[in-house]
């Protein structure tokens, strides 16, 4: 069984090795194994901002009501919206030039 945390500790402790040289190209490579979308969640900034009181009030009526109903399955909502899955798969961000297929 793979042991993410370990994984992760491992690599870490590669790149910790590597020259500035290595370290630009392995750069390289990680962003070009990310899709679009994942590469503008890597890139942004942790939400660091504290909870307001609304905010965990929210949390927990949304916890409480996932203790006693199931969720929505995404399909369902991509339909209720008036889209289809193939639509939501071959979506291109429009910054993004020519996205890409993420089935």
């Amino acid at each position: 069984m793979l042991d993410l945390a370990q994984e992760r500790n491992e690599l870490h402790s590669l790149i910790d090795h590597l020259s500035p040289r290595q370290l630009v190209a392995v750069r390289g490579l990680l962003d070009a194994m990310l899709d679009p979308f994942e590469r503008k969640l890597a890139g942004a900034g942790m939400d660091d901002e504290p909870l307001t009181d609304e905010e965990r009030r929210e949390i927990e009526a949304s916890r409480e009501w996932f203790q006693h109903n199931e969720g929505i399955p995404f399909e369902q909502v991509v339909a209720e919206l008036g889209f289809t899955m193939d639509e939501v798969r071959n979506y291109q961000d429009p910054e993004e030039g020519n996205g890409k297929d993420r089935s």
